[in-house]
């Protein structure tokens, strides 16, 4: 049987990997002008990387190169092993092209072995849901292949939106202009952005955060959720409102499992304190 692996940017946490028997590529992030590396919440302080943000540490993410990815793939296909992958949303991140330049020296290298590499097309825990059911299947014996094919299925039917609570970081991150950043702070707007087709979009535009967090349970029902899956609320440290998130959903579904979970440092670089994101699966058609 092949190694399973994820990255860091799928944001599944810790236990969950180690459960699973997961191997992760740690992606890195650099704050107060030091870099790291997250390791999905095991020794990280979450908490206190959003504490640093609010008081103007100013973070910032890299990608790797080729160098890290052969480093975490050879010693895998050194020891007869194949390798199946699944990542973060291609589009979003430049790092693939290295990953890619990896892989070809690789098979180069090890003509014997195989890596087969698949988009979950998410980031954050919308790829760790992929990243979760899609393990759970290799677990049980999926072939490689049954693996890829179950994730390109599956992938379309997770669901993710969130909302920030300071326009500041998306302007930072390019997702927001300024002109639109100074006028939806003004107003207090705040937008909803979700996963379309690969890439981060503002789909909605709510006011003020009590609405936006509405807005957001609106989507279990619209994208008619399917509660055999977990319905999983992302928090970059705002545990009151998460509470009221958390009363939002289980007024829509009372009966489904409910996941609550920290942003880690590499995507809250990007969306900054405050964040709360919605994910879960829709039904089949």
């Amino acid at each position: 049987m092949s190694r399973f692996f994820c990255d860091s940017n799928c944001e599944l946490w810790y236990d969950k990997i180690e459960k699973l028997g997961i191997d992760y590529i740690s992606m890195p992030y650099t704050i107060g002008g030091e870099e790291y590396y997250y390791d999905l919440g095991k020794n990280t302080d979450n908490r206190a990387f959003f504490d640093r943000m609010r008081g103007g540490a100013v973070a910032k993410t890299s990608a790797l190169n080729e160098a890290d990815y052969i480093g975490y793939f050879e010693p895998v296909l050194k020891g007869g092993e194949d390798i199946i992958y699944v990542t973060f949303s291609h589009k979003m991140s430049g790092t693939f092209d290295s990953m890619n330049k990896a892989i070809e020296k690789l098979k180069a290298a090890y003509p014997d072995r195989k890596i087969t590499v698949v988009d979950s097309t998410h980031i954050s825990m919308a790829a760790g849901l992929v990243v979760y059911f899609a393990a759970l299947k290799h677990n049980e014996g999926a072939s490689d292949e049954e693996v890829v094919k179950f994730v390109e299925e599956f992938r379309d039917r997770v669901k993710c939106y969130f909302t920030v609570g300071d326009l500041i970081y998306l302007k930072r991150g390019g997702r927001l202009s300024s002109f639109k950043a100074m006028v939806g702070t003004l107003f207090n707007i705040k937008p909803i952005i979700s996963n379309v087709d690969g890439k981060l979009v503002n789909v909605e535009k709510s006011k003020g955060r009590k609405r936006s967090l509405k807005d957001l349970a609106a989507y279990l029902e619209s994208d008619e959720v399917d509660e055999n899956y977990p319905i999983v609320i992302m928090n970059a440290d705002c545990d009151d409102d998460v509470e009221i998130e958390l009363s939002h959903v289980k007024d829509k579904c009372p009966n489904a499992e409910i996941w609550q979970q920290l942003v880690g440092p590499v995507i809250g670089s990007h969306c900054g304190p405050d964040t709360v994101g919605l994910l879960f699966v829709k039904k089949a058609k």
